[in-house]
């Protein structure tokens, strides 16, 4: 297909989100990967209380989740989309002259409740300007302009932060204020409009209904032990290969970028191939190549060695988290698209805030590999639960008819 041709499929919103999303991956992606070491390097804390400051981050965010599915589908996703990003920027702004314990568990508060808002807004307008049958595509789109923004920004950030943490602090904030500048100039509102709301809905304007949809969360409960391993891997190996193998932040950077080259270069051709196969076997398959990716961390000595669990760590997050997002857009109504993405996001929330403190208590109380065995064997449980849930509920997965050309 032709260039043209790809800018007449989609609509000018999502083009807009998609140039927009490697903006704000660029500058997130300077910041995030080297966290972890900036707080450990300026505080003589243990890493279980680092990993409790994540979790700070991720309670934070389970509280907006579900207040911005409710704001989401009844307000618009324009103006949260627009107050997410503009509220992360001034968060990495704030990080400049932090500098007490409080203070940073202030800021990881209010950067969790600021994330989840932009990206209800944007995964419900998504599946608003997409049909069913396109939307693993557009969602794949996006994941290959957000990871190639992460393949850049960790390569860049390693030697920025190498030589100033504020300079990366600063960048990274103004690339969000940046995006969500573009998004209030250039995007129309997309809210489906309803007669009588909520009352058009059968399941109101709250979340008793949706909490009712036992499949939708028991697919929720496996994807957020995936989430864990996932997470555990991301926030914590930089951590583990600099203390024990001495791999500096530079090198760790193209480690990180080697993830979203995956991602930019094959993402799209295996979203395809997935499509051709249950989704519920899908998501079993990408949760058994993290545990893969997890566990191979616990074997390696060597920077290629951790370069190789972090390829099989991307092969599973190409295959679960557009085939995810999907499966949670089509098995939302319209009206209900913001509460259903509300609680898909919560699995990411708890996932990252209990995952690296589970890792964090192995590595204080076991020692330090133990961390990458509890993240293999969190995510076989979810492999084997995907699996099971694909086994009782054989409609469930042929509910979407994906279509990638």
């Amino acid at each position: 297909m032709s260039w043209r041709g790809w800018g007449d499929r989609y609509p000018w919103e999502f083009w807009l989100l998609f140039g927009g999303t490697l903006v704000s991956a660029i500058g997130g992606s300077m910041v995030w990967p080297f966290l972890t070491l900036y707080l450990r390097q300026r505080f003589p804390i243990s890493l279980t209380l680092i990993a409790s400051l994540l979790t700070l981050n991720a309670v934070a965010g389970l509280a907006t989740t579900a207040v911005a599915g409710l704001v989401v589908d009844r307000f618009g996703r324009k103006g949260a989309m627009v107050a997410g990003l503009v509220g992360s920027g001034l968060v990495l702004l704030g990080m400049i002259p932090a500098t007490s314990l409080l203070a940073w568990a202030a800021l990881m508060a209010f950067m969790g409740g600021f994330g989840p808002i932009y990206r209800v807004g944007s995964d419900a307008m998504v599946a608003d300007l997409i049909e069913p049958s396109r939307r693993a595509s557009a969602y794949a789109l996006l994941r290959m302009m957000a990871n190639l923004g992460v393949a850049i920004g960790p390569a860049i950030g390693g030697f920025v932060v190498s030589a100033s943490y504020g300079l990366a602090f600063a960048l990274g904030g103004a690339a969000q204020l940046f995006f969500a500048w573009l998004v209030l100039l250039g995007a129309r509102e997309t809210r489906p409009q309803t007669p009588n709301e909520p009352r058009a809905s059968p399941l109101g304007g709250g979340y008793a209904g949706i909490l009712r949809d036992r499949p939708f969360l028991a697919f929720c409960g496996f994807y957020t032990l995936a989430g864990m391993a996932y997470i555990t891997m991301m926030v914590l190996l930089p951590v583990y290969v600099k203390e024990g193998f001495g791999v500096p932040e530079h090198l760790y950077g193209f480690i990180m970028t080697t993830n979203a080259a995956m991602v930019v270069g094959l993402q799209y051709g295996i979203t395809r191939l997935a499509s051709r196969f249950r989704e519920l076997w899908v998501l079993s398959a990408g949760a058994l190549f993290y545990a893969l990716g997890v566990g191979s961390v616990a074997l390696g000595r060597s920077f290629p060695a951790f370069l190789f669990s972090m390829a099989l760590l991307t092969i599973g997050e190409m295959l679960m988290i557009p085939t995810a997002t999907t499966l949670t857009a089509n098995m939302a109504p319209p009206e209900a698209r913001g509460r259903y993405m509300s609680i898909y996001g919560l699995t990411w929330g708890v996932g990252f805030g209990v995952g690296p403190v589970i890792g964090g208590i192995l590595h204080d109380r076991l020692g330090p590999v133990a961390i990458w065995w509890g993240g293999a064997g969190i995510a076989l449980v979810a492999a084997l639960g995907f699996l099971g849930l694909a086994r009782r509920l054989p409609a469930m997965a042929p509910r979407l008819e994906i279509e990638i050309d």
